[in-house]
This record gives structure tokens, sequence and C-alpha cells, in this order.
């Protein structure tokens, strides 16, 4: 069966939302594992529940009750302890694609404030982490560039009108709805006359060029910010190791460019021009932790580089944890990811996604930020060759709205966590169940449950204290409490 939820669907547990102010400090760098608290006392109830399931959409559920635990504890309960921490939460988004915003840009300007408050503001979804593109992307109405035409070192060609059309103006307008709203801003492709073939499409980076490429993400970030959008960290290239074969914009970046472009040429003019900006690296999956380390292990670069970036295309995200392990001060981000609209369980599949992005968090990442915010019902705008959907759907002929699976799953995490909440460890050996807990800044606490098989009742036990959760089949479970 297939569900259609209005606003007021969805706000109909707004008041299940974690009353904390969004903290507005920079994130700490906390080291993988680190923290033994002291022992916490019995924690104070009731704890309140949220469920999707085959029936439900964040559905409010009964409040459960702590009781004192015993020896009757099943020894495939949740176990939380607080006193061991790990990551600090810096936030949960999407990409501001532009075939996102040229579908922002459809809706009339009431359907729009009407998406944008239930997507954007704190006490709703609250997504507050979120990607731009550098020019044309794959997911674009057309290829472009900055400064596109005959080789211009000086840049004097330089614009970005192209985004004055509908993305800045969709980018201010989230901004309003969220002023904490963290942008961090990717290209796909330098202008094509930087490249070995000329082109936007595939193709590889000229070293010639990086000087005038490092000024090229000068400008941009002026450029914003003098927009009103400005953006606080950039990652070097979208996928660095792929050109996907000159289909769509797209650039190599070989280890030692990449390197010596951070260390040489954007890592310097960031630290002269704009201190406060971050620089990511690799951008792309979890197999690519091999290059990650090797490219941190160079201290010219390493002492520019905040983040590295992660896909979930390839690999396994516990291989974050080598790179964490070696530069436990370098953050860990999770940059892409989005759902397949061919996929008959494109609207329903949020255990799945609950699972990656439960994964994701228990291996050291700071931030999520799944693809296309939102795309029509064909995937479109887009002239590269993926079939990717958005997080949510907007008809291209009715502008109705259709969420994803991935929607729900994420609203589990975005609506009850805040920046600056700290994971927990929690642990459990029951079979297809997935947790990740938290602390926010207000000392709340949350739990995420993941339950990918049949319908069952699951013990949550934190110190002294064990609660009986009961857990629909196929559902993604967010348990929170004083």
């Amino acid at each position: 069966m297939t569900h259609e939820y209005s606003r007021r669907d969805f706000l109909k547990v707004s008041g299940m939302g974690v009353a904390a102010a969004v903290a507005t400090k920079a994130v700490a760098e906390t080291p993988l594992g680190s923290g033994q608290g002291d022992r916490e006392p019995m924690p104070r109830g009731p704890i309140s529940v949220c469920t999707t399931s085959d029936n439900r959409r964040l559905s409010q559920g009964h409040a459960i009750a702590w009781q004192p635990a015993s020896a009757a504890v099943e020894h495939d309960a949740v176990v939380i302890d607080p006193g061991k921490t790990f990551q600090d939460l810096l936030g949960i988004g999407a990409a501001f694609t532009d075939a996102s915003c040229y579908n922002f840009n459809r809706l009339t300007a009431a359907q729009r404030e009407e998406l944008f408050h239930t997507l954007f503001h704190p006490r709703e979804m609250g997504l507050n982490v979120c990607r731009t593109c550098i020019g044309s992307s794959d997911y674009s109405r057309q290829v472009y560039s900055y400064d596109e035409g005959d080789p211009d070192p000086d840049l004097k060609r330089f614009s970005i009108d192209y985004d004055r059309q509908y993305i800045l103006p969709m980018l201010r307008q989230a901004r309003q709805v969220n002023p904490d709203l963290f942008l961090f801003s990717s290209p796909w492709s330098p202008p094509g006359w930087m490249k070995a073939n000329g082109s936007m499409l595939g193709g590889s980076m000229r070293r010639h060029y990086m000087s005038s490429y490092a000024q090229y993400f000068l400008k941009f970030l002026d450029g914003y910010e003098a927009e009103g959008v400005p953006v606080q960290a950039i990652t070097v290239q979208n996928e660095v190791d792929t050109d996907q074969d000159g289909r769509m914009p797209a650039c190599i970046w070989p280890q030692e460019y990449e390197a010596d472009f951070v260390g040489e040429f954007l890592g310097p003019l960031l630290q002269k021009s704009r201190p406060q900006t971050q620089i990511w690296i690799i951008d792309h999956n979890y197999n690519l932790w091999g290059r990650a380390m090797d490219e941190l292990e160079m201290p010219e670069v390493r002492k520019y580089v905040h983040s590295v970036a992660w896909h979930g295309y390839a690999g396994k995200p516990e291989w974050i944890q080598r790179v964490q392990r070696a530069h436990p001060k370098v953050g860990m981000q999770w940059t892409e990811g989005g759902p397949d609209y061919t996929d008959p369980d494109y609207g329903t599949d949020w255990a799945n996604w609950s699972q990656t992005f439960t994964g994701v968090f228990r291996n050291c990442c700071r931030s999520i930020a799944a693809w296309n915010l939102a795309l029509d019902e064909h995937g479109k705008p887009n002239i590269g060759p993926f079939s990717c959907g958005g997080l949510v759907t907007i008809h291209s002929e009715t502008n109705a709205l259709s969420y994803s699976g991935q929607f729900w799953a994420m609203a589990h995490y975005s609506r009850f966590l805040r920046r600056g909440a700290q994971r927990v460890d929690s642990q459990s050996s029951a079979a297809e169940l997935d947790h990740v807990a938290f602390k926010n800044p207000d000392g709340s606490n949350v739990l995420i449950v993941t339950n990918r098989g049949a319908k069952r009742t699951v013990q949550i036990k934190m110190g002294d204290a064990v609660a009986a959760a009961p857990l629909d089949g196929n559902s993604v479970n967010t348990f929170t409490w004083a």
C-alpha cells in the first residue's frame, strides 16, 4: 500500500521532540571511545516512544515505564552505558542540488513555506547539515561551471549568476527557517579548461591550473557569503577517483594531486583569507580508507584538513575506524547516499536506511547528509546515468508531495538529536536489531532501535533500571527520556 502524508500528519508527533535548544557552539573533537564517566543515576521516566512501521509513520506510542533491574534481564537486551562516550554530533541533512532547488522553486510560495518548515525548522525535522554543489553535478538542468569558455587563469569571467536564479534563493529561505544551518559545498568538476580533456564530463585535473582553482574556491565562498549564504566547509572533489566514463560532470584526482592541492594551494589560501572555512578530503567510498590515511600522514596536508568525507556505495563503514584511530582529532562526515526511485521499496525501506544511519554513527561519523533533497517522480532533473530518488518527491505536474523510506528513517534521528549530542555506548546480541544511543546537550537521552525482523519485545537497560519496549516488525523506533 502506498501512503501519502501531509504536514498535518507529520506534526502529530511535534510534541515528542526533545525540548533542547540547538547548540550554536562548535562541535568538539572527541577521540573515538573516550571517556568513562561517573555511574549514572536511575533514569527518570517515562520513556516517550515514536515509531515508523508498515501501518504507522512517526507515530507516538504509549509511554514506557522504567522498572528496577533484576537478574531476569534478557541476554539480548539493549544495554546503554552513558559513561562510555564517543563522537559529538554536527547534524543531519541532505543536498541542495540544482535539481532539488529547481523542484523547490516550482512550488507555490505557500507550499514551499510549509515544506521548508517541515524539513528545516528545529522543532520539526530540523535538518541542519546540508550540501551544495560548486557548479554542475549530475543532478542539474545543464552542465555549467562558474567560468566557461577558453582558458581564463585569472578568472576574469568568474560568475555565480546561474545560482542566483533559484539555488541561492532556496538556500536563503532554508537558512531563515533554520539559522543554524551548516553548509558544505562540493565540486563535481572544475571548469573544462582546467582539465586534460577540456570538458566537465569525466577527465582529470591538470596540475598547471591548481593555483587558479584554489582562487576559484575562494571566489565561490566569497560570492555565496555576499549573497547571504555563508558556507562553512568545502570538499576538494566529489568522488575523487572516478570519471564516471565521461557520462556526467566528474573529475579524477590522483592521491598526490589532492594532497598537493590542499597542502600547497587551497590550504594556505584559505588559512590566509578564510581561516574559518573547513576543508574535507576524499568525499568518496569507505574503500578509500587507505588513501585517507596516506594523505593525513603528510604534515603539510594534515594541518589544513578538518574532516574526511565518506560515501556509502562501496566498502564497509567499519573501515572508517581505521582512519579515526590513527587520527582521532580528524572529523568523520558521511556526505552522500540516496534511494533509487525505481526500487519498489522506495517509499517503505525505512528499516534499511535506519540500519545504514546507525552503522554510520556507530562508526565515528559526526554528520549525515543524504543525496538530493527533492526530485520529481522520474528522478529529474538529471543529466547523469543514475536513477536516484529524492528524500522528498515533488510530482512534476501536480506538485503533490510524497516521502521516501529514507525520509521517514532520517526523521527518527534528526527530530530528536541536537547539535552537540554525544554518542554513548549501546550493546545487544539480538539478531536483526540495530541501535545507537546519544545524550543531548540538555542531558536528555535518545535511543534509536531498528527492528528488521518480526514483531517482538526488547528490553532496554540503563544502570539499575530496565524497560520493556514492544517493537513492530520492519520498524524504526525512537525512545527519549530525561
